[in-house]
């Protein structure tokens, strides 16, 4: 099931985003940079806003949330800002789910743009990302040490 994350579920969505970016960071950055706490903080009130905007998407499994997505405009371009699955539910469906939901809420919006960065080091999304459509940014394909991707949405894209 997908809804809409609430105040409620914060602690459940810092915990999984700090989780899932344990999981591709670690041993390419320092680990303060995904676990210090300035960054934990840091990402807590993010993700604290972006609920109060009603912007950010659960997965819910069995009763808890299994992942998260979270997406807004900006510079007049819509962008996936972040897609996280528990890794317990990795290869179970969680980020197609979540991944399904953005694109139709884009659609509805009349969206036809959507544009995200990916950790260069972290093949296992850029593989999720390519086979949903999403490619290379023709004008940014980079940003430091994550890869941009656009994904253009018409009637064939997922």
């Amino acid at each position: 099931m997908i809804r809409l994350a609430t105040a409620a579920d914060l602690d459940a969505v810092a915990t999984l985003h700090t989780e899932a970016r344990a999981t591709y960071y670690r041993g390419h950055v320092p680990d303060a940079d995904f676990l210090g706490p300035e960054e934990v903080a840091r990402a807590r009130a993010g993700w604290a806003a972006a609920v109060d905007r009603g912007a950010v998407l659960c997965s819910v499994r069995d009763g808890a949330i299994a992942g998260i997505a979270a997406y807004g405009e900006r510079d007049g371009l819509m962008h996936l800002t972040q897609l996280h699955v528990l890794p317990a539910r990795w290869r179970a469906g969680v980020g197609t789910e979540l991944h399904t939901a953005c694109v139709d809420a884009w659609r509805a919006a009349g969206v036809t743009t959507a544009r995200l960065e990916v950790f260069e080091r972290n093949e296992r999304a850029q593989a999720f990302y390519a086979a949903r459509g999403w490619l290379p940014d023709p004008e940014t394909p980079r940003d430091g040490n994550h890869l941009v991707l656009r994904l253009t949405l018409g009637p064939e894209t997922e």
